[in-house]
């Protein structure tokens, strides 16, 4: 059972760095799409991106006419929630599961899109979380209950 979880994760890997080098339009059935603005922690200042989210994976590309995505933040164990800035601006905060990762703010155009964002993001991790728990409890379990 190990091997074909692990294996699921490769395939899973494969799948993701298969999707980074396609234009944004390419990726079948996306969860969620569009121009997102992204807080660079560096500058301070809000970067325009076109945001594909996909099996708990989202990618961001210079544009919509890029010919591969320029990054990716895989989304396993971040929390989603609505956040507020400064000039009372309402933005998109991925908190990642641990400190040693860093934290992400997105807004998009209003709030209504912001929204739109934050249910999609939620529901994309949530898909991936009972594989991960599946992962966890067979992992957790004594020796002998994993014999075959």
């Amino acid at each position: 059972i190990i091997l074909v979880l692990h294996l699921q994760n490769h395939v899973w890997e494969d799948v993701t760095l298969h999707n980074s080098s396609l234009p944004p339009l390419a990726i079948k059935n996306p969860e969620c799409l569009g121009l997102l603005h992204q807080l660079d922690g560096r500058t301070d200042m809000w970067v325009q991106r076109y945001c594909i989210l996909k099996d708990g994976c989202l990618y961001f590309y210079a544009s919509i006419r890029s010919t591969q995505a320029s990054g990716g933040l895989y989304l396993q164990g971040y929390r989603v929630s609505e956040q507020t800035l400064s000039l009372k601006q309402s933005v998109i905060e991925l908190k990642p599961p641990s400190e040693e990762f860093k934290t992400f703010y997105f807004c998009a155009e209003n709030k209504t899109e912001n929204q739109r964002w934050i249910t999609a993001l939620n529901t994309s991790i949530k898909k991936w979380l009972p594989l991960h728990q599946a992962i966890q409890d067979l992992m957790n379990r004594p020796l002998e209950e994993t014999r075959m």
